[in-house]
């Protein structure tokens, strides 16, 4: 029996000959992402204990994201400690205010992933790296602090399901309104600690940007990975990305590799989506709630706060205005930068958006967006749960950044397929 691309990638980081769903297997990490929420209690365990090293300065990267810029006392204190640890160890990706982003974003852009690898973070959405060809996962702080000192984590080797994208995807419908059905077939738990693994020709039509949105929301299946295979839109972002470490090993999965269960789906008949509230396995066809008033869009995230989705945004909005608050957040300064220098910005502003630097902050409900009791956004976002964006009695629907923008427009939830 053959093994799946997951079971590759950990049997080379086990330092084994082979893998089986449900082994537990002891793995050498590349790299470790840490930010300003969860890492700082790892930092603090760490130096409980008089550890005060880190297993290599070269494999852990460190941004600020969830906070920044800092919005009051506490976090400020959490940078302050971030800031100081990554000095101290002289950490060498270390993306200081100005330069830092939303991580999810930051890193591939960055060229800190590589195909083949294994790449944890204490957030839950590092699965978003998957698409590289990658084992991705996200971790506690507790598993963080282990992953820093020794660079290195036990596994359950995950058993893998198969997501076959089939067919083409039709105007204003993008890989949001892909994963959104995916995750409204199965459930927030139809992946439960499973790697997902996708296939199939609708991905070949996909960006890397396209196919990070996919990954990104694998956890929101319940899933321990999401994972796309290796092809020729892969190697050309990571041609223009990677730098100082440019080689890399691609695994692919073998013929007869085993999965619990494969799950089809045609890519043509599916419309452009909105989860309703409170879970992202609400989806549904935005027709069955089109028409339903909103009173805040937001367009950013590591989800879909990457050019394409501003782009898609911009091109909605232009010589248009918005008739209910829209907060425009690119994930990276560089995506800030060559938003504006497209003049992306004039059209948002024109349209009457706030345009705020890279932070996770609204995502969250931690600040630059927050919901009162009984308002509702549209967001583009990856999670709707209840208080997630702010109040408990606010409500949150997650859809494409297009849906997003068109909504903006209208004010209420609107068909992007109106503006095309």
């Amino acid at each position: 029996m053959g093994m799946t691309i997951t079971e590759k990638i950990l049997t080379r980081a086990a330092g084994k000959e082979k893998v089986s769903p449900g082994e537990l297997v002891d793995a050498k990490i590349d790299v470790v992402m840490c930010h300003d929420v969860t890492t700082p209690p790892a930092i603090l365990m760490l130096q409980e204990r008089g550890i005060d090293t880190v297993f290599d300065r070269e494999k852990i990267v460190v941004t600020p994201d969830h906070f920044q810029p800092a919005k009051d006392i506490k976090s400020a204190e959490l940078h302050k400690r971030l800031h100081n640890w990554a000095v101290h160890h002289n950490i060498k990706y270390y993306y200081k205010l100005g330069r830092a982003g939303v991580c999810h974003a930051l890193l591939p852009e960055q060229g800190h992933i590589r195909p083949g690898e294994v790449i944890v973070g204490s957030d839950s959405h590092t699965c978003t790296y998957g698409a590289f060809a990658a084992f991705s996962t996200g971790i506690g702080s507790t598993d963080a602090a282990a992953a820093i000192a020794t660079g290195q984590l036990w596994f359950k080797v995950p058993a893998s399901i198969k997501f076959v994208l089939n067919g083409s995807l039709g105007p204003g419908v993008y890989s949001k309104d892909v994963i959104l059905t995916v995750i409204a077939r199965i459930g927030t738990d139809g992946a439960l600690y499973k790697a997902m693994e996708f296939v199939g020709p609708a991905l070949a039509e996909m960006s890397m940007e396209a196919r990070m949105t996919i990954t990104n929301m694998a956890i929101e299946a319940g899933a321990k990975s999401g994972i796309i295979g290796f092809d020729e839109v892969t190697k050309q972002y990571l041609d223009e990305h990677l730098k100082d470490k440019k080689e890399y090993t691609v695994y692919e999965s073998d013929e007869d590799a085993e999965y619990i269960a494969t799950e089809e789906f045609d890519c043509s008949a599916i419309e452009p989506m909105v989860a309703k509230p409170h879970l992202p396995s609400g989806g549904v066809p935005v027709g069955q709630c089109a028409g339903m008033a909103m009173d805040q869009a937001y367009i950013g995230s590591c989800t879909n706060g990457r050019i394409e989705d501003l782009r898609i945004a911009a091109k909605i909005m232009k010589d248009k205005q918005v008739a209910i608050r829209t907060l425009i957040v690119p994930a990276t300064p560089e995506i800030w930068k060559q938003a504006k220098d497209e003049g992306l910005f004039d059209i948002f502003y024109d349209a009457g958006c706030v345009i705020a630097a890279p932070t996770c902050g609204a995502c969250l409900g931690g600040f630059m967006g927050i919901l009162a009791a009984g308002e509702k956004c549209i967001s583009t976002t990856n999670r709707n749960f209840v208080g997630r964006m702010g109040d408990p009695k606010s409500e949150v629907y997650l859809a494409s950044p297009a849906t997003a923008a068109a909504s903006a427009v209208e004010g209420k939830i609107t068909d992007c397929r109106k503006y095309l």
